[in-house]
């Protein structure tokens, strides 16, 4: 069962909400860094990001039944949506952008929904995943939202993403603070410099990805998809190594 709409807005109206907004907030915008002239789409609750990115050309928000839906944006037309998340009420192909948070991990049938998403991404758009990471301490936080439904560990993310014919192009943790209060204003020095000496987790997962045959098909041309000033947000992932046949 989804997390409803009052839950997920009164969650970003703390403390830890907050602290989820501004550090996953500049991986986004680091990442899609102009989106001029293109279509954007959020799926699951995405509202407290989509902000950035009102300079492109359309920005609309697909919010699941299961979740309910709120009026965003609150001073402009509204452009958010109440949607069925396996039949999503729009044409293929029609956004560049799509951002999925609060999407799979309490979604009824994640990989439909991940194909549903697929399938509305434009032949060279991008898709960007944010999901509570497995064994990562926000996982267990059942007072934020990310403590409910299923995590996912990079594999199994990478997996769900392919099965959906997109191909993972790049990825990162996100939250290495852990979600105690007491904590939090130690959260920008933490997330600059845990990853640099402890081989921990942090508590999202960040994976980009696109259609397959837009994807570089090695790990060296997939570092230079990426403007080099990106290549610490989100890092390149490697293609699976072929199997032989007997």
């Amino acid at each position: 069962m989804r997390r409803s709409v009052e839950d997920l807005n009164r969650f970003y109206a703390t403390p830890e909400g907050q602290v989820v907004q501004r550090l996953v907030g500049l991986r986004l915008r680091d990442q899609w860094n102009d989106v001029r002239g293109l279509d954007v789409l959020g799926i699951g609750y995405t509202t407290p990001y989509l902000d950035p990115f009102n300079e492109a050309r359309r920005v609309l928000q697909a919010m699941p039944a299961g979740q309910g839906a709120e009026i965003w944006p609150a001073d402009l037309k509204v452009r958010a949506a109440l949607v069925e998340e396996e039949a999503l009420p729009f044409p293929s192909a029609l956004f560049d952008r799509i951002l999925m948070v609060h999407a799979l991990e309490e979604s009824p049938s994640p990989q439909n929904l991940l194909l549903e998403a697929a399938r509305l991404l434009s032949p060279n758009g991008k898709l960007i995943l944010c999901v509570a990471a497995r064994g990562g301490l926000w996982a267990h936080a059942e007072k934020t939202p990310f403590g409910y439904g299923q995590p996912y560990s990079r594999g199994q993310l990478e997996n769900a993403v392919r099965e959906a014919d997109l191909e993972p192009m790049a990825w990162s943790h996100a939250l290495y603070v852990p979600p105690m209060r007491s904590l939090l204003r130690w959260a920008n020095t933490l997330e600059r410099v845990v990853p640099h000496i402890w081989p921990l987790n942090g508590g999202l997962i960040l994976m980009e990805a696109g259609r397959r045959p837009f994807v570089a098909t090695t790990a060296k041309a997939a570092q230079k998809s990426l403007l080099p000033e990106l290549r610490g947000v989100l890092a390149p992932v490697a293609p699976p190594v072929p199997t032989s046949r007997t």
